[in-house]
């Protein structure tokens, strides 16, 4: 599944852990089409293809792209995600040093993937 939109501002968690993240509005229809969960992907920024970690998240409003190995703001910016393979459900964690584990383990599998 490809979507396409603008990056909005988050709540910037992910920066604060050492996972910056984009994040896009999710329409209705996408919404009802997407299961919550992590999942490989790609985002296309000025059709440069860059391999991501996706979360969408349970009331499935936002999809958050973790971009590998970038760097810069694209708030305001049109880009393309595409999900590929969901990697796991979502999880809930006791505290931020259990989620930065398991979001480097979510990333090396999105590295290691074609």
């Amino acid at each position: 599944m490809k979507i396409k939109g603008f990056v909005i501002g988050g709540k910037n968690k992910g920066e604060k852990i050492g996972f910056p993240t984009v994040n896009l509005e999710l329409d209705e229809k996408v919404s009802k089409d997407v299961d919550p969960g992590v999942f490989s992907g790609k985002v296309f920024i000025d059709e440069e293809e860059k391999k991501a970690g996706i979360f969408i998240n349970s009331d499935k409003k936002i999809l958050e792209a973790h971009i590998l190995d970038f760097s810069g703001d694209l708030r305001g910016r049109e880009i393309e995600i595409e999900i590929d393979e969901k990697l796991r459900d979502v999880m809930k964690f006791e505290n931020d040093e259990e989620l930065i584990d398991q979001i480097g383990k979510d990333v090396e599998k999105v590295r290691d993937m074609k």
